[in-house]
């Protein structure tokens, strides 16, 4: 069972479900209904026979008399069979009577058919002393009705005992005919029903059925948002979701073919230099340590530039697990300096670090990767001995970390290409990556950064760069400001 419940599952339709959904409490209510209309129709074969059997019982009534007076006055009755054979409806049913006095000593008929000693109901459907029961005679089911039948002459009053009973093959088969033929109009209702409710949920479900063929004949790499402005209101939701599904996977595989294509063409550079030096260095165009030098120099930027691009591509991942969790962005900030105090002291710089505890919803190797591209790009454009300050803290909500360094500034020329990959300042060597993947972890993590020129006296004399995250539990908003 367990086995053809999880194939079910696996199988579901969603017309099946539809025509299951609608017929099945259909088809629970025509059962219930008939039953309900058989045992009312039932009911009322049974009052209709019952009215026979009463007319029969007042038939025989109206033949009693008295005969003598006195203590010889005796109930006579003097009732010919013509009496009940109005009343047979068809050779299926039989009639019997019995006659009895008021202290049930048999006076006429059947004397098989059991004396009544019931009591008369408190309220009938019927205004004379009457009583209906059900009973057998000679080993057959009868259905009998018994009235008390006052009898009276000038002198004497007495009263009888009237029982008129009939065999019930004729009501049984009353009742089933009713029964078939409520059957055969509840099954062609059924029917009826079916084959709207499938026309109607074939129509409906025609624009899905559609949209899944035209799903089907899209080439591997089509990823265009849907568009099928026919489908029912409640199947919009779950284009429109599927549409933003495909925008995620266009934007991951433009970010692949990107990172693909930038790393064949930044890859090809170094690779290339590096056999143009080991070919030199072969012939014996250099001397040997000064061609080592070079290959050495080649291979790092090759290094460096492998390295970035692996982060990036890494960075891209973790955007779409979204594993954050709550961290302590001052921890963090603090074990990364001491990291890079050796970078710092060698420039000799005048550092300050002002850190506050502040909780950012992220991704440990996130955060450490985002403010050491920064970090390391403001100990590279500080001057010898210049200042460089880190102050952290938290306003309204946001965690922003302040980097101030006494380098030269963004020139406009670089402004308009700072972010983009591979962009680099003039004069420093990079892979340029740096600000790059910086922007990214930034974005992903919600957050905005800013770089804006320091100038004092119209001289540039250092950039603030502005990093800003939500606090762990708020919402932020990504973006990037360049402005001066």
């Amino acid at each position: 069972m367990s086995d053809w419940l999880r194939h079910l599952r696996a199988t579901r339709s969603l017309r099946r479900d539809l025509l299951i959904g609608i017929l099945l409490p259909i088809a629970l209510f025509v059962v219930v209904d008939t039953v309900s209309v058989y045992r009312q129709a039932l009911a009322a074969v049974n009052v209709a026979y019952d009215r026979t059997l009463l007319a029969s019982a007042k038939s025989i009534g109206e033949l009693l008399e008295i005969e003598g007076e006195g203590s010889a006055a005796r109930i006579r009755a003097r009732v010919p069979y013509a009496a009940l054979e109005a009343f047979e409806a068809d050779n299926r049913s039989r009639m019997v009577y019995r006659i009895s006095d008021a202290r049930g000593q048999w006076l006429d008929g059947d004397a098989a058919l059991t004396a009544w000693q019931g009591t008369l109901p408190q309220q009938g459907p019927y205004a004379a002393l009457v009583d209906f029961y059900d009973d057998q005679i000679h080993g057959e089911a009868v259905r009998v009705a018994v009235l008390l039948q006052p009898v009276a002459t000038a002198h004497e009053r007495a009263m009888a005992t009237v029982q008129v009973a009939e065999t019930l093959e004729l009501r049984h088969t009353l009742a089933r005919q009713i029964l078939l033929d409520t059957l055969q109009r509840q099954a062609l209702l059924i029917a009826v029903i079916a084959a709207v409710v499938w026309f109607v949920v074939q129509r409906v479900t025609s624009p899905v059925r559609q949209l899944s063929r035209r799903l089907d004949q899209r080439s591997e790499d089509d990823l265009t948002p849907i568009y099928a402005p026919e489908l029912p209101g409640e199947i919009q939701p779950l284009t429109e979701a599927a549409n933003r599904v495909m925008s995620r996977l266009q934007h991951l595989l433009d970010h692949q073919q990107r990172f693909v294509r930038d790393a064949a063409h930044q890859l090809r550079t170094p690779l290339a230099v590096l056999k143009v030096q080991v070919q030199s260095a072969l012939r014996g165009d250099l001397a040997p340590h000064e061609a080592l030098q070079g290959i050495e120099a080649t291979v790092n930027r090759a290094t460096q530039l492998t390295n970035q691009m692996l982060t990036f591509a890494k960075v891209e991942q973790l955007r779409q697990q979204q594993s954050f969790e709550p961290l302590d962005w001052a921890e963090s900030l603090r074990a990364l300096v001491l990291e890079m105090s050796p970078l710092i002291a060698e420039k000799d710089l005048d550092f300050e670090l002002d850190a506050q505890v502040c909780l950012v919803q992220a991704h440990e190797w996130m955060l450490r990767e985002m403010v050491r591209n920064f970090l390391h790009n403001a100990i590279r454009h500080s001057p010898l001995g210049g200042t460089l300050l880190l102050r952290l803290k938290q306003s309204d909500g946001v965690a922003m970390l302040l980097i101030r360094d006494a380098g030269g500034g963004i020139s406009e020329e670089l402004r308009v290409r700072l972010f983009q990959p591979f962009a680099t300042a003039g004069g420093h060597a990079g892979a340029g990556l740096g600000l790059t993947i910086a922007r990214e972890i930034a974005v992903a993590l919600g957050g905005t950064v800013q770089l804006q020129n320091r100038v004092e006296s119209g001289v540039i004399c250092g950039l603030d760069a502005s990093i800003g995250l939500p606090m762990a539990g708020s919402l932020g908003r990504a973006k990037v400001d360049l402005s001066t």
